[in-house]
């Protein structure tokens, strides 16, 4: 009779542990505070992200930080008022380079919130210190650099490559250098919450441009992940359409370097996991007519039927 029972109870086992196997991992929340590049001051790159179910965020990039919060609380991604809300859930910022788009609504906001870190490269934080977060340009909010030093903000220097806990939150990131117009600089930011992930790319030319490897180099880097299903989500930018000269391309990318760059990465990866992951693009520029030409050009493009996520100010995107 024992012998008769014991492949089903095997065969139960096994079923119920690759259910569990399918069902572990972290699911994660992002509310985009602002979405494009360019010139429009009350939508520029930032993303709040935490892990589903918590309220603990920390924000990728600063571009926007109050007029996105707002336009938030109006879609009811988020509760409360703007303010509290950056006082006591954005709990650190993650700073990919020095360009205004990307660090304008942490420095404007400066005043009305709480004691935190930004998190960065060196090279990023002392572009903080010394060019913004000075008494000529505004106040020294940090603890470094002209004094007096109000001591609100703390520099947190990211090594490359090494993994920081996110302070507040139950969070943990990496950071990777990316090239933004040879020989300037940004980051890619890893961030992981147990045994899930999402890679959030600041600005970045395609290797073939920028004479770099960055890119190849993180691939490299994330396709184990991707491979055991465990890389949820790419924010990656596309800033504008395929019409854009080389020359004019300033360290960003277009759909077909888009598109030619995932090529790269996918060749690393097992077909049906480079399926799973959602692609967010990001930082699309203005004026509206060449954003919609981008968002058609990859639509059009995309042959292979990646997951392709266009977000919105304000709407909340959940990751699983």
């Amino acid at each position: 009779m024992f012998k008769r029972i014991l492949p089903a109870i095997i065969f139960v086992s096994i079923y119920a542990s690759n259910l569990w196997a399918q069902g572990t991992g972290s699911a994660f929340t992002i509310i985009p505070l602002g979405v494009k590049g360019g010139d429009d001051e009350s939508n520029l790159s930032s993303y709040m992200i935490t892990p589903k179910g918590s309220d603990q965020y920390v924000c990728l990039d600063a571009g926007t930080i109050n007029a996105g919060i707002q336009k938030a609380i109006d879609f009811k991604s988020l509760k409360g008022n703007s303010e509290e809300i950056q006082r006591k859930q954005i709990k650190g910022y993650l700073i990919s380079h020095g360009h205004l788009d990307h660090l304008a609504g942490l420095i404007i906001n400066s005043p009305a919130d709480t004691a935190k870190n930004i998190y960065g490269l060196p090279s990023v934080l002392n572009i903080l210190r010394d060019k913004y977060f000075t008494w000529d340009a505004w106040a020294n909010f940090a603890n470094e650099g002209e004094k007096p030093q109000l001591k609100k903000y703390t520099y947190f220097p990211l090594i490359e490559g090494n993994t920081y806990p996110l302070a507040g939150t139950e969070m943990k990131v990496k950071a990777f250098e990316l090239s933004h117009g040879n020989p300037y600089k940004s980051t890619a930011f890893l961030i992981s919450h147990d045994d899930s992930y999402v890679l959030y790319l600041g600005d970045t030319g395609a290797d073939e441009i920028e004479k770099s490897d960055k890119l190849a180099s993180l691939w490299q880097n994330i396709a184990p992940l991707i491979n055991a299903g465990q890389l949820k989500a790419i924010f990656i930018e596309v800033s504008f359409p395929n019409e854009q000269p080389d020359k004019q391309l300033f360290g960003h990318l277009t759909p077909k370097l888009f598109f030619s760059e995932l090529s790269k990465l996918e060749a690393l990866i097992n077909e049906k996991a480079f399926r799973k992951v959602s692609f967010i693009v990001t930082h699309t520029k203005p004026p509206f007519q060449s954003a919609e030409k981008v968002k058609q050009q990859l639509i059009s493009g995309n042959i292979k039927g990646l997951k392709l996520i266009f977000p919105e100010q304000g709407r909340r995107l959940t990751i699983n």
